[in-house]
């Protein structure tokens, strides 16, 4: 018999056959094309594909026998191709299932199968959605708090959260930061974080800036009565992290801020500590480089299974709009949605915010969200009391349900009315789908009897 073209053990499978309690599946969309070419054999791709992220190499050699193909092998488990007209083009959603076995509890391994050398076969291809296998995701234990955690931590219920990002991003010191906070913590700001790009530099320390932070929130405390969180950057080499987050909660710190480029497995080391007994706010900024080839949903759901509490969120509304609407939406959702044994964490819609958006931001994320804003409170035009009321105020309109315009008319939310007076407002577009024209639409009628 001639050799066969594809082996069965990578494509004589579907999603409905695979045992998926112990195999990983990763979705992906591919987009390839041999201009010039009449006759493109996409399933050629796809093989070498799937063995380079399991068990083999572009030559097959004599140990990769059958019984080692069968138990550790990909295999393509999807293919859904998406027409082109064009014969030298193929476009498709693929979907392949990895076995666990290979690296049963081991997130860097994880990762070298499902977006590892799979990119460097198709120039266009974008993993958008991994799927945990149910005797995989066992051996992960997510957030520590997530969602339910930190409103009894904040003591907040029901409405979203604001939070303070400390701006300038370096070269503040620990006093300057802790005056900061204090300003803040004084108009009921929920929460505040160091810039991520915050480190141990020449006139801050984090132990310095801790310090000082705790004693300007207790004093504000004894004003309001109420402790905002202060999440503490400690990114840092993995030898030092471990040591600075000890060392953080050790002098009382309340929450901690890692960036994703420290590493998943770092991240999950530190969520996975009992003596670390503090949220995990986890920053993607360094998720910004992979972006066009592993959507940020791909990113959420890994950071929530390593332990992240809470993690900055793409929106369309924002000064950079990475990513679509619906991918900006969807990553929250993944946030949020019933994933096992894991808590749900919190979505940070982000960037360049304001409090004229809050409606929006209500409106597409719900209430389980954190709102962070650095510019858009600590700009405001008569400080950053006034800025965190503004915010406040500006949760409470969307949260009742109110026009934010209105709600700021009012005499005691003139921080409001002042923060739209800077920086206004939008109204969401609409899209007609269902109906030929928005003259269409159904609209209420005031009828005199």
């Amino acid at each position: 018999m001639n050799k066969r073209y594809y082996d069965p053990e990578i494509f004589t499978h579907t999603l409905d056959g695979i045992d998926r309690d112990n195999h990983i599946v990763a979705t992906y969309f591919m987009d390839d094309e041999l201009p010039g070419e009449d006759f493109v054999d996409h399933f050629a791709l796809i093989q070498s594909m799937t063995v380079e992220g399991s068990t083999g190499t572009w030559e097959k050699v004599s140990e990769e026998d059958a019984d080692v193909r069968r138990k550790l092998s990909g295999k393509m488990v999807g293919y859904y191709e998406i027409p082109t007209n064009c014969p030298s083009r193929r476009a498709a959603v693929v979907q392949l299932a990895f076995p666990i076995d290979a690296w049963i509890d081991n997130v860097p391994m994880m990762l070298l199968s499902i977006a590892g050398n799979c990119f460097a076969f198709s120039p266009k291809l974008r993993l958008v959605d991994v799927f945990i296998p149910r005797n995989l995701l066992a051996n992960f234990k997510g957030p520590k708090f997530g969602v339910p955690g930190i409103r009894k931590l904040a003591n907040v219920p029901e409405r979203p959260l604001s939070l303070h990002i400390i701006k300038p991003k370096m070269g503040m010191t620990p006093q300057q930061v802790a005056d900061q906070c204090y300003q803040t913590a004084l108009g009921g700001a929920d929460a505040m974080k160091d810039d991520e790009m915050t480190s141990d530099v020449y006139n801050s320390k984090f132990e310095d800036r801790l310090k000082a932070v705790l004693e300007a929130l207790s004093k504000a405390e004894a004003k309001t009565g109420k402790r905002p969180i202060y999440f503490l950057s400690i990114t840092d080499e993995p030898r030092r992290i471990f040591d600075k987050a000890a060392r953080a909660v050790e002098l009382g710190a309340r929450g901690l801020l890692v960036c994703y480029s420290a590493g998943l497995a770092a991240i999950r080391q530190l969520a996975e500590d009992p003596s670390i007994d503090v949220p995990i706010l986890v920053h993607g900024s360094h998720m910004i480089a992979a972006q066009p080839r592993i959507a940020w949903p791909v990113f959420a759901k890994l950071a929530r299974i390593c332990g992240g509490d809470l993690m900055l969120t793409p929106t369309y509304w924002s000064s950079i709009p990475m990513v679509s609407l619906e991918e900006g939406i969807r990553t929250a959702q993944v946030k949020l949605a019933p994933l096992g044994h894991i808590k749900p964490m919190w979505p940070m819609p982000c960037a360049g915010v304001y409090p004229g958006l809050a409606p929006i931001l209500v409106g597409e994320y719900g209430p389980d969200i954190v709102i962070p804003s650095g510019g858009g409170m600590l700009g405001h035009p008569d400080g950053y009391t006034a800025g965190a009321k503004a915010w406040q105020q500006a949760i409470a309109a969307a949260m009742c349900g109110q026009d934010i315009v209105e709600f700021a008319k009012k005499a005691e939310n003139r921080e409001l009315r002042r923060a739209l007076e800077k920086w206004g407002t939008i109204e969401r577009p609409r899209t007609p789908w269902l109906r030929v024209s928005p003259r269409f639409h159904p609209k209420p009628m005031r009828i005199e009897v």
